[in-house]
């Protein structure tokens, strides 16, 4: 048998700090691995994800998220890291287009101010009024009001204190499945501050969701009456992201710090 060995690197994400924002598995590939290969990498890395990435003849990049427990339809931060590899390691002009099947074309530019900017189709959230009952009662604080996009059930708090103070029973949102549960409010150093359940998907909380900003900028946009917004997600690791909602997208961008690069030896 031969071993193969492919890169990976660790970059944490929507930070500028070292050991903050969410950490991502990044493997770049010049052709797919079969999907429980990728699984068991993932489940390897025991990270929130690991991305891997095929770049096709019309120079996108195929992308593709693996959680520990699952494949996910769409990833933010994971995105975030791929394209801070491809700007910073392969060589490759500050301009890219990353292609997946759930979210169809995403456009990633690096700015100027040493963010990556991410153009994300806007999935504002709808009001839900017949509530599930996992979700009423599987969050310790009573939030306000409920909403739902394709991605998570949105419960929507008062204050930053609820947000930060909230503890999850875990068993109940985990029948919710497929969607999981981000928890928001407006915040009194950002525009708005969230956290992320998803017992089903990943884990226990994620440390910093970008996919999910797609559906809370347009949320708080409408309610804060601003196009551009500043967010706070309030995880242990915590994590910042800028937004900027049109009708069609939202740019979600944010900083990267580079934590570690390798290569993992498989048998073939």
């Amino acid at each position: 048998m031969t071993q193969h060995q492919l890169p990976i690197y660790i970059i944490d994400a929507f930070t500028d700090t070292l050991f903050k924002g969410n950490q991502a598995a990044v493997v770049p590939l010049e052709h797919w691995l079969p999907e429980s290969t990728m699984q068991s990498i993932a489940s390897e890395n025991n990270l929130s994800e690991t991305a891997f990435f095929v770049k096709n003849r019309e120079g996108v990049f195929e992308i593709r998220w693996f959680s520990p427990l699952k494949e996910i339809d769409f990833c933010g931060h994971a995105t975030l890291a791929s394209a801070y590899v491809i700007f910073n390691h392969l060589g490759h002009p500050f301009c890219i287009t990353f292609w997946a099947k759930a979210v169809g074309k995403i456009e990633v530019n690096a700015l100027e101010n040493e963010l990556i900017e991410m153009r994300f189709p806007n999935r504002e959230p709808v009001r839900v009024l017949d509530v599930p009952e996992a979700l009423k009662t599987g969050l310790s604080i009573e939030p306000l009001e409920f909403y739902q996009n394709q991605q998570a059930y949105f419960a929507v708090y008062a204050n930053e204190d609820d947000v930060k103070n909230v503890v999850p029973d875990l068993e109940k949102l985990k029948t919710l499945t497929p969607l999981d549960v981000v928890v928001t409010a407006p915040s009194k150093e950002y525009d708005f501050a969230s956290r992320y359940f998803w017992p089903a998907n990943g884990g226990v909380e994620d440390p910093v969701t970008g996919s999910i900003h797609a559906g809370l900028a347009p949320f708080w946009s409408k309610r804060l009456g601003k196009q551009s917004l500043i967010a706070l997600q309030a995880s242990k690791r915590s994590g910042v992201l800028y937004c900027c909602v049109e009708k069609e997208c939202v740019f979600v961008s944010g900083a990267c710090v580079e934590y570690m690069q390798g290569t993992i030896g498989l048998l073939a």
